[in-house]
């Protein structure tokens, strides 16, 4: 089962790993191995790239960061085949992203000259450039074509259970998704507060935002590092984030709503 209807679907740049995540998902669909399971894997497969990083082997760290993105698009696909939505792994899907994009730029820092400073801020711009790329494909998803609706626009009210989780497995991990997420969601929102009223989206313009996508950052990030590009990774995310202020333009000033 497909996010978007077929006339919904968008070149989605960021999404190139989908083509492996539903190849292992139904390798996985009639075994004991569960979403969760798979959102463990791709954690290991970041933890991997990130002491391939660490010890100077940067081919193999692209490796892992592309395969990760494989693997992250399995769990929700397994999900979907087995019938079994959970908030619970949806959250800690999210919640393993930004732990692991935090040190991929600490290991990125560490073995480049790149200041913890400027590191940071390239973590926070990639936060920012895939929070609004999730903001538009949440709305897209939600609101304008009825789509999946385990992500919701705002998350700000701790869902109920759905059934097979545990309600304080779900508190726990929305509560720790708004306490990294949080910030990063309220700055979006101020900078697009109407983006929810669209009539649409047109498909060009995702894809344009899908750029911004984690796939796609990750892909930046494994292409980079074998190149010998290691100085540029931080300078090059920081640069990055500054076209979100075009993006939303475009969104709110050409996209007009009829």
């Amino acid at each position: 089962m497909s996010k978007l209807a077929a006339q919904d679907k968008f070149l989605d740049l960021s999404d190139y790993g989908r083509s492996f995540g539903k190849f292992l998902a139904n390798l996985l669909k009639n075994t004991r191995f569960t979403p969760i399971h798979v959102t463990l894997l791709f954690g290991i497969s970041g933890l991997i790239a990130i002491f391939c990083i660490l010890n100077g082997n940067y081919f193999l760290a692209g490796f892992f960061i592309v395969l990760k993105s494989g693997i992250d698009a399995a769990d929700g696909e397994l999900a979907r085949l087995k019938n079994t939505p959970s908030y619970s792994g949806r959250y800690l899907d999210s919640v393993f992203d930004i732990i692991l994009n935090f040190l991929f730029f600490m290991a990125i820092c560490y073995v480049s000259e790149s200041t913890i400073w400027f590191s940071i801020l390239a973590f926070i711009g990639i936060q920012l450039q895939g929070t609004l790329y999730n903001y538009y494909y949440v709305i897209l998803r939600n609101k304008l074509v009825g789509g999946d609706t385990t992500s919701k626009v705002f998350e700000y009210k701790t869902p109920k259970a759905l059934p097979g989780e545990s309600q304080k497995s779900v508190n726990i991990l929305f509560k720790i998704y708004t306490i990294v997420y949080g910030a990063f969601d309220r700055i979006i929102h101020f900078l697009d507060q109407d983006a929810y009223k669209a009539n649409s989206f047109p498909n060009w313009f995702m894809t344009l935002v899908s750029v911004y996508g984690l796939g796609f950052q990750l892909l930046i990030i494994a292409v980079m590092l074998p190149l010998g590009y290691l100085q540029f990774i931080v300078p090059f995310f920081i640069l990055f984030t500054l076209p979100i202020i075009v993006l939303i333009g475009i969104r709110k000033y050409v996209l007009v709503s009829n």
